[in-house]
């Protein structure tokens, strides 16, 4: 199970990521979320929302209402210029942050299956 803290940590790349790809609503980006990880990340509404909030509140996400074939209402996200360029900021970030571990989960795997473990 993934914890909490990565989760909360990573949603703002995800989201900005999802939605880079193009318009979006919250369930359906709940659903990518949980293909993209091959079923080992289910957010939830309650934490995705929120989320959503905060990054339109930021400037990163601009939303839209559509009233559907059904008469519900659909909240739909899309990126702006701003998101853009955060998304790029966050991807640097990550990339770097998984190179980082990378390099060391290497090493560290290559030390433990030969027992030499420093822990």
């Amino acid at each position: 199970m993934i914890s909490r803290e990565l989760k909360a940590a990573s949603t703002k790349p995800m989201i900005l990521s999802i939605l880079a790809r193009g318009e979006s609503y919250g369930y359906q980006i709940l659903q990518d979320i949980l293909e993209l990880s091959d079923g080992h990340w289910e957010w939830s509404e309650a934490m995705l929302y929120p989320v959503l909030k905060r990054l339109s509140s930021e400037g990163l996400v601009q939303s839209r209402w559509e009233v559907q074939e059904n008469g519900r209402k659909r909240k739909y996200y899309t990126l702006t210029q701003e998101g853009i360029l955060a998304l790029q900021t966050e991807r640097a970030h990550w990339l770097t942050m998984h190179s980082t571990l990378n390099s060391l989960w290497s090493n560290l795997d290559e030390s433990l299956i030969k027992g030499k473990s420093h822990v």
